[in-house]
């Protein structure tokens, strides 16, 4: 059996329950009770249909029906949701796929999402107008939405005024105390989302960029431009498939799939936005407008729209202009809300790439910008103020910590950051959660009183580690794990095999830690980030032929991934071509500001819609250049691309090296990065 979203396969014995796999899988599955289906901590979610990444046909009758504890289950605060079980009551009959949802897991994981919205002029589609009204009296009777609607001409001159079914119940409330002055919620000046007794002064407004991993939701003043809150959260269509084409995949082969992932990310939206409200104790009916930006298979799943066609050439989207309507048109319970949907820019260059290039205007510059939203299919941006280029590449995800041997996503107690020592080859290491260094004074203890386990290795820590690596010797230029010897002049010029590098079968392996449980980089794993490395500089370098920039000046790194890769360590994996280090720089969650700069300005999403055409796209998929270009960019840090940059920054090693490198004990150390 498999759970998700770590992509963990368990091997257990039938009638085994579902936290007893969980336990002997090291699966992240809470539970305070210790079994007896008292604390509901342990609630799973068994994934129904065919499931061509894990080779299974997934149903919850793959599970022993609820017994008497679970059908008496009564917890309040923690209570067992539809469709969900209690994973220590729940036996395993047949093999299944179950997923692990955020509130039943130990370590929730770390999203880190910042927002900056640098200079902007706030130009608001939704603005607020206290009117009043006059008395009626017998014979001379107005209905109240004349009223309003002469208010609004005779106070703000504003004409055409459209008041829709939900608003005339709004309003008949707002009436009802027979105060005739009430505050009017307009949209565009024309349609009235809401109507309020008295004068009201709040007009909020959420974004949310829905990424295929995480979502980002941001709470914001409409009135002032003000951040009140900001939330990320699981994407839950993970349990479909970790990456984009699993979910295809998913919808293609289930008669109801694509119903099932539209249900699962618009409940994700509607729980986000609960979230916001309950930190900042913010009434629903206070939230006038919701903008929406991801990437196009997202887009049409949010949207209730067939994915598949995004799934093979020529991938055409359903629609690319910017949509529309009310939040409450996809299933999100804001009553009084509008809804934007920023435009698409191609089949695999979505709304999210869009709000990337609003939130960092490389079309404003004189400068050469390359933008790269590093995630399981890499979005890439690459010009000017006298053109721009868009392409997509399929780097699946490795850079995320999947199909890596100790890899997972960036939750607590995950490794992501590495360092080697040239000299002892010793490794040190920081985890997600612990400040402290791994060689720090006070580690073990720092974990323990943060009740931290070690468990894995994220996308940052694989990247590190994989630089390091190649940095020292343990690797070369072709990405091959060597048997490393050292040579200690102190011991009589004896020659000992690095007991760091260890045979794996017929390659070689990195061992970063030994205990408790032992964690190591393999050649398959230095093979998963060499191909999705390759594929997204390949991407690159055919963007700079195709706009003849032969220069690129900067460099911007965006995504919940991309803002935790070091410059140095991307550039020695080729990720990134070779430039001054102070020209690469991270840009936290550019989608989240783009969105938010579509909420709070008509401007700004009239900009993007406009600019969004203009956008020349490059098709990957279709570029006979483009496995060329892939061939060259496997190697370490590229096979024909110099990298002058980089070498005056770190000594980088001899791509002429004996197979067998030796380091001697007396050796000054090398520099490293920091």
């Amino acid at each position: 059996m498999v759970f998700t979203p770590a992509g963990i396969r368990v091997a257990t014995k039938k009638n085994a329950t579902l936290l007893d796999a969980a336990r002997a899988g090291g699966v992240d599955l809470d539970s305070v009770c210790g079994g007896r289906g008292l604390c509901g901590r342990c609630q799973v979610i068994p994934v129904e249909g065919n499931l061509p990444k894990w080779e299974i046909t997934s149903s919850s009758s793959s599970l022993s029906p609820p017994g008497t504890i679970e059908n008496d289950y009564r917890n309040r605060r923690l209570p067992l949701e539809a469709g969900y079980r209690l994973g220590c009551q729940a036996k395993i009959l047949d093999s299944l796929v179950v997923d692990v949802p955020e509130s039943s897991q130990i370590h929730r994981p770390v999203v880190c999402k910042t927002i900056d919205l640098g200079n902007m002029t706030l130009d608001p589609a939704v603005t607020l107008h206290y009117v009043k009204t006059q008395m009626n009296s017998l014979g001379e009777e107005i209905s109240d939405t004349a009223a309003i609607v002469e208010a609004l001409h005779t106070d703000w001159d504003l004409a055409d005024i459209d008041i829709e079914i939900p608003e005339l119940q709004t309003l008949k409330t707002a009436f009802g105390s027979g105060n005739r002055d009430v505050t009017v919620v307009l949209h565009n000046h024309k349609r009235v989302l809401d109507v309020r007794p008295g004068y009201s002064d709040t007009v909020l407004g959420v974004a949310i960029d829905v990424g295929s991993t995480t979502l980002a939701g941001y709470l914001v003043d409409l009135s002032t431009g003000e951040l009140l809150a900001d939330i990320g959260r699981m994407n839950p269509q993970i349990r479909f498939g970790e990456d984009l084409m699993s979910r295809v995949s998913y919808a293609m082969l289930n008669p109801n799939g694509t119903t099932e992932l539209t249900k699962a990310v618009r409940e994700a939206i509607d729980n986000l936005v609960d979230e916001l409200c309950d930190t900042t104790n913010t009434p629903r009916e206070h939230l006038h407008e919701l903008v929406l930006v991801g990437n196009p298979i997202m887009h049409h799943l949010v949207l209730g729209l067939d994915p598949t066609q995004l799934g093979t050439a020529p991938f055409t989207l359903t629609t690319d202009t910017a949509t529309r309507g009310r939040a409450t048109d996809i299933g999100v319970s804001l009553p009084n809300a509008a809804l934007y949907v920023a435009p698409c820019i191609a089949g695999h260059v979505g709304a999210d790439t869009a709000a990337v290039v609003l939130a960092e205007s490389p079309h404003h510059s004189e400068d050469s910008v390359l933008i790269v939203d590093v995630g399981t299919n890499a979005e890439i941006v690459l010009g000017n103020e006298r053109q721009l280029l868009a392409a997509s590449s399929p780097t699946g995800p490795a850079f995320e910590g999947a199909q890596i041997s100790c890899g997972q996503r960036a939750t607590a107690g995950a490794i992501e950051r590495v360092r080697i020592d040239p000299y002892t080859f010793e490794p040190r290491f920081k985890v997600i959660g612990c400040d402290l260094w791994s060689n720090d004074p006070g580690f073990e203890t720092a974990l323990s009183s943060g009740g931290l386990t070690i468990s894995g290795i994220c996308g940052s820590g694989i990247i590190e580690a994989i630089a390091e690596m190649f940095l020292v010797g343990i690797i070369d230029h072709r990405g091959v794990i060597q048997p490393v010897q050292v040579q200690d002049t102190t011991q009589q010029n004896t020659v000992e095999q690095q007991p760091r590098v260890v045979a794996d079968g017929r390659t070689f392996s990195y061992i970063l830690q030994h205990d408790p449980m032992t964690l190591s980089i393999t050649q398959k794993d230095v093979r998963a980030i060499q191909l999705a490395k390759a594929a997204l500089r390949a991407g690159i370098d055919l963007l700079c032929e195709h706009s003849g920039i032969e220069k690129i000046d900067q460099v911007r790194l965006t995504g919940a991934f991309g803002a935790h890769i070091n410059p140095t360590h991307a550039m020695l994996l080729g990720i990134v071509p070779d430039m001054p280090i102070e020209k690469i720089r991270h840009i936290g969650n550019a989608a989240g500001v783009g969105a938010v700069r579509m909420l709070l300005s008509n401007h700004q999403k009239n900009e993007i819609e406009q600019i969004a055409k203009t956008i020349t796209k490059i098709e990957t998929a279709t570029e006979p250049r483009f496995q060329e270009l892939f061939v060259a960019a496997m190697a370490f840090p590229h096979s024909n691309t110099a990298t002058p940059n980089l070498a005056g920054t770190v000594k980088l090693p001899s791509p002429n090296k004996d197979k067998t490198t030796r380091r001697n004990h007396r050796r000054k150390r090398r520099t490293t990065t920091k």
